[in-house]
């Protein structure tokens, strides 16, 4: 396994830390409550990029711990790794060598709290006192000299989350935080990271058909489509069998079910907005408290086939298995834990590939469950979309019913649309938030990122062997 299979070099050190976790894990002699760490946990020389080796073991210690489910204490699935932090420089307005202590300096005469001062040679400079980051000087300033400079993970977290501790560590704040890992995947040093529950994982999968006692379930996210490229889909499916899954069921099947119910009750209410996206939903709890009675009463995709899974067989264990750090946090709510034991992220399952020592690429292919072209472009931005007006169609509404989307991609979209809905002015009758720009396929937890990511998902929608919804949902009684 080399690091070609992922985006980052951030990325590829957290999977090897996971990856000789769930090693040890398999084989029984890993311990939550061992002090440090095997001394091949990660394999090779530790890169000295700080003061001292002993900083990065210190550093690499807590990466072990955040694999092995972080504080337990602290309910986020997202935490900071403190002493792993850059303490990068303070963010916010800055003079840049643009600066040609021209005569207007219109940048002194607008700010409003006099923070800008000039030196002999006339050149701006900025007191970090008494700015207040209005960027007024910014956009008077006809040499674009003065730049906001925020540190990565403020600039990736689109709803002031992140602030600085007196350290000058990233700090979290919990009330804020709506778990979608945009800092995860953006902090170059790998200091902010979701929490795993791979042992968990490992522990279901361990006590499973050698006891008897249950059989655990994956429940595979559409977005697999765009990811593991080095195998064929079926390869994957097949490798996740190996694990010690009894069986993997399409999270598209859910989205199906989603669909069918979701366009029904916005014929009936008039407007809605989704609930497939679990950091969409928590923001709108947190910062549109007043919309959050407009949020569709159904369950995400996910919640909703292993609702179906956890009737028809209640012994049964179900996780998973998607691009998501915000699963993580909604496998924690009252009205989902009862039918999902944990969430994994893709990172995390090539991890306990490689944990095995599979080569996935030399399996046989196996399949999975059925869904419709509908239900697996969920994925991507927009494709909850076109399976509500599908809905609306094969329920014979499509004409009763004035069909009003808005497509949100990305939580500054979101914002935009909540903005106007909670002011009475809304753009449209049905919000589909996606929180990562182009929906699921660009989640934190996802091997790749990007656009090309898009047609991998249409692709695989298109491979349904069932081209409407009602079919893709008889099967479960439904349609």
């Amino acid at each position: 396994m080399n690091n070609n299979k992922f985006d980052t070099k951030v990325q590829y050190l957290k999977y090897k830390v996971l990856r000789e976790v769930a090693r040890h894990a398999w084989n029984g002699d890993l311990l939550e409550t061992a002090v440090g760490i095997p001394k091949d946990i990660v394999p090779g020389k530790v890169p000295t990029m700080r003061c001292c080796v002993y900083m990065e073991r210190a550093i690499l210690e807590k990466r072990v711990k955040l694999a092995m489910g972080g504080d337990r204490k602290n309910p986020n699935v997202i935490e900071v790794i403190d002493i792993a932090c850059d303490d990068c420089p303070a963010g916010g307005y800055q003079v840049s060598d643009a600066c040609r202590g021209c005569l207007a300096h219109r940048c002194q005469d607008v700010c409003p709290r006099d923070a800008i001062t000039l030196d002999e040679r006339q050149k701006a400079h900025i007191d970090k006192t008494k700015c207040v980051n209005c960027g007024k000087c910014a956009q008077v300033c006809p040499y674009f000299a003065i730049l906001d400079r925020k540190r990565p993970c403020e600039n990736s977290c689109k709803i002031k989350a992140i602030s600085m501790n007196e350290d000058g560590s990233a700090k979290i704040d919990n009330k804020k935080c709506i778990s979608c890992g945009a800092c995860v995947y953006q902090c170059p040093w790998g200091a902010i990271s979701d929490k795993s529950y791979i042992l968990d994982a490992i522990d279901m999968l361990k006590n499973s058909d050698d006891n008897k006692k249950y059989k655990v379930y994956a429940v595979v996210a559409p977005s697999i489509s765009s990811q593991f490229t080095y195998a064929r889909l079926g390869q994957v499916i097949t490798g996740i069998k190996k694990l010690g899954f009894y069986h993997v069921v399409e999270a598209a099947l859910g989205a199906d079910m989603v669909a069918y119910s979701e366009c029904a009750e916005l014929a009936e209410k008039g407007f809605l907005t989704s609930s497939c996206c679990p950091a969409f939903v928590s923001y709108i709890r947190k910062d549109f408290p007043d919309m959050a009675g407009n949020i569709s009463h159904n369950l995400s995709p996910m919640a909703t086939i292993a609702k179906y899974m956890k009737e028809a067989d209640p012994a049964c264990k179900i996780i998973f298995i998607g691009p998501c750090t915000a699963k993580k946090a909604e496998c924690q709510l009252p009205e989902v834990k009862k039918y999902l034991d944990t969430a994994l992220t893709f990172e995390e399952l090539q991890a306990l590939f490689d944990s095995r020592d599979f080569e996935l690429d030399t399996f046989e292919e196996d399949v999975l469950d059925n869904a419709s072209y509908f239900g697996r472009i969920f994925a991507r931005s927009g494709g909850l979309t076109d399976a509500v007006a599908e809905g609306l169609k094969e329920r014979g509404l499509e004409g009763k019913f004035d069909y009003r989307p808005v497509r949100c991609s990305g939580i500054e979209e979101c914002r935009m649309a909540l903005l106007k809905a909670s002011k009475g002015r809304p753009d449209g009758n049905f919000i589909e938030g996606m929180a990562c720009i182009d929906g699921c396929i660009n989640g934190a937890g996802c091997l790749t990122h990007g656009r090309k990511n898009k047609s991998e998902v249409d692709a695989y929608g298109k491979e349904a062997l069932e081209k409407n919804i009602k079919d893709a949902i008889s099967v479960l009684g439904m349609g």
